[in-house]
């Protein structure tokens, strides 16, 4: 009779966690959708979906009303709350294909040349606080395929206006300095990451890429320093490749990083969630003998020669954003 009992339990609980759960597909394929962003009506990046799709429906609130999700930097689809009663939602996620990356011709070279586009934002308790995009080339050693070097050619940096710095009152911080490029060494070795005791290892394949997902909890419990408390430090790395590839440098199509954690003063009542997102996609790889000289990426100001953003295949998240936030979120002024 006990274990009748245990066995209902477990089954009831099976299904609670199952109903809680919502999952995005393909509407082309009906594979899982990792990387959906779920905006509020005031810009809160509510939720985000996980290498199969899914999202905790807890996280949605009545109140936001509606809802819009964002699938490759594009805006895909706009929601009620009652859209989500439905345990799978299907989207069309052939507004944008996956661009081919072009790779020169191979010769005897010192370095690899990894060009693409990035953007990178940094939330606050769920809403923008800081915004940056750009043209960057990552150089590594052939030989080693180890990072050397970093290349910003160009970028754009906005900042919300209206951000305090009350330090007992975290939650009315700028945290620009937060703000940075994609960080994109170590991927040349990904089979390596299988089986590392701390960080759990997903992977999704389908007829366009093959999707890796690392998620790694850096630090669950608090820790106090001058009167500031953090804790729940965690980082999450979804990683495309080219199908049945080799999962090389030469077959990475996409870069996305989120790291997470909660910070707070300690006569603040709660935590305040900071979520910094990274994402790069690569446009071509070239070899070469010379690292040219770079630029410094400076969070005070934009620097660019060209409307870079306004390429097709450019990830430009900034339309997003602006929808919501309108004049608070300000370019820094562009330093040529």
């Amino acid at each position: 009779m006990t274990k009748k009992i245990f066995l209902f339990f477990f089954i009831l609980l099976l299904h609670l966690a199952h109903a809680q759960t919502i999952t995005f597909i393909s509407e082309k394929t009906n594979k899982p959708l990792p990387k959906v962003s779920v905006f509020g009506k005031d810009g809160s990046i509510l939720a985000f979906s996980d290498i199969d799709g899914k999202i905790n429906k807890q996280l949605l609130k009545p109140e936001q009303e509606k809802f819009q999700l964002v699938y490759n930097n594009i805006s895909v689809a706009t929601l009620s709350y009652s859209d989500f009663n439905q345990e799978v939602i299907k989207i069309n996620d052939r507004i944008k294909d996956i661009e081919t990356v072009v790779i020169k011709k191979e010769k005897p070279a010192k370095y690899i040349f990894v060009k693409g586009n990035f953007n990178a934002y940094v939330t606050l308790n769920n809403k923008l606080n800081s915004y940056a995009d750009g043209i960057i080339t990552y150089i590594f050693d052939n030989k080693t395929k180890k990072l050397k070097d970093t290349r910003i050619e160009q970028y754009r940096i906005f900042r919300l206006e209206n951000a305090e710095m009350d330090r007992k009152k975290l939650s009315s911080w700028d945290y620009g300095i937060f703000l940075k490029i994609p960080k994109i060494k170590n991927i040349g070795n990904v089979d390596g990451f299988r089986n590392m005791k701390d960080i759990a290892f997903k992977e999704l394949k389908s007829e366009k890429k093959d999707q890796i997902e690392l998620t790694q909890i850096t630090n669950d419990e608090e820790i106090g320093l001058f009167g500031y408390r953090i804790s729940d430090a965690k980082n999450v790395l979804n990683l495309a490749f080219v199908p049945n590839s080799r999962k090389e440098l030469r077959d990475l199509l996409e870069y996305n990083r989120i790291e997470f954690l909660k910070l707070k003063h300690k006569s603040e009542p709660q935590y305040n969630d900071i979520a910094i997102y990274n994402n790069f996609y690569p446009i071509d790889i070239d070899f070469g003998n010379d690292k040219t000289e770079k630029m410094q990426f400076d969070i005070n100001s934009s620097h660019y020669t060209s409307n870079y953003w306004e390429d097709p295949a450019f990830p430009n998240m900034q339309p997003v954003f602006s929808s919501f936030f309108k004049e608070d979120l300000k370019e820094k002024p562009n330093q040529k």
